[in-house]
């Protein structure tokens, strides 16, 4: 019993093991949940049942934030509630690609959901490599925060001065990597990633990939660029390794119910970009700040977050009144 006990209580990167099981805890019942109960039978997800599902989300994420700031107090609290806003901000800007993915792919929106809450499977792997790799550089080398810094800058200053062109999903070198060195089918097999086949050559049964898995596959490494700019991001206002990963999480797990409504008028967040782009380089100066004036309240970069991030999405759906949507998800 002594050694159980001290297993939970034991410190592993800078908090208490028994809070990481139960937030890892916490996110395989809402998996299971969401695949087991609300997805059972492959459906196409509304925008009114997408809306009602993200709000859940929203919910439990606000809850979870609310036990970090009662049981690690006030400062872990408000750096979780930054974290998660600009998380949740930046992962806006990706729906319009995982709609030109499963676009591009012919994914019926029927197949769509469950494919996305499968692919945070892997973004939980992915993120928290991520995550452990910058807490480990930055606890080891501490001036790698000025790197981070200069990273958001710039990230801000480029998105504020370029625009983005039409994307063109055929030519990621995933795709083309994966057509070649695997087999894939030309059509769907329902919800299957993949399906034995007959081998065109020799005829015997094999393993085929179906297109629902290069999908999969392409999303997931688009969350994977998405995250070079938001783990920086969230580094930039805490190092607490636990912190930074259940921020990164709770907003992915609320996305992917999102999403279906916010591809539905993802068109009327066309000025988002910049506010998210002034919230990139006034975190990326913060870092500045804190090194070389001092420690920077952190209510303070949780309200200017949350002004900029709110100014953007008003500003776009006043600008944007009576547009039509210029890009329909399958």
């Amino acid at each position: 019993m002594d050694l159980i006990l001290s297993f939970f209580t034991a410190d592993f990167l800078g908090t208490p093991a028994w809070f990481w099981l139960s937030f890892l805890g916490l996110v395989g019942l809402l998996l299971a949940f969401d695949l087991g109960v609300l997805n059972r039978q492959d459906k196409e997800l509304g925008v009114t049942e997408s809306l009602k599902l993200s709000a859940f989300y929203i919910a439990i994420a606000i809850a979870f934030g609310g036990w970090i700031w009662w049981s690690m107090g006030p400062t872990s609290g408000i750096q979780y509630f930054t974290g998660y806003a600009i998380e949740k901000a930046l992962s806006i800007d990706n729906v319009f690609v995982i709609s030109l993915i499963f676009g591009y792919f012919a994914i019926p929106s029927r197949y769509q959901y469950r494919a996305l809450v499968w692919g945070i499977l892997a973004v939980l792997v992915l993120r928290g490599i991520m995550i452990a790799a910058g807490a480990a550089l930055v606890q080891e080398y501490e001036w790698v925060l000025y790197i981070f810094g200069a990273f958001l800058i710039a990230t801000g200053i480029k998105m504020l001065v370029t625009s983005e062109g039409e994307q063109d999903v055929s030519k990621n070198p995933v795709i083309r990597l994966i057509s070649k060195r695997m087999r894939v089918t030309p059509e769907l097999h329902g919800e299957r990633f993949f399906v034995k086949k007959p081998d065109l050559q020799t005829g015997r049964l094999v393993l085929w990939a179906t297109p629902l898995f290069l999908a999969l596959v392409v999303i997931n490494i688009a969350d994977l660029v998405f995250a070079i700019d938001s783990v920086p991001a969230i580094f930039a206002i805490t190092t607490d390794t636990y912190i930074v990963f259940t921020a990164n999480i709770m907003a992915i797990l609320g996305l992917r119910a999102l999403y279906f409504a916010l591809a539905a008028m993802v068109h009327r967040f066309e000025y988002l970009k910049y506010a998210l782009a002034v919230v990139l380089v006034f975190i990326g100066g913060k870092i500045f700040w804190n090194q070389m004036v001092g420690k920077l309240d952190p209510a303070i970069s949780l309200g200017v977050t949350l002004v900029l991030i709110a100014s953007g999405v008003l500003f776009s759906l006043w600008k944007t009144q009576g547009q039509v949507k210029s890009h329909t998800a399958v």
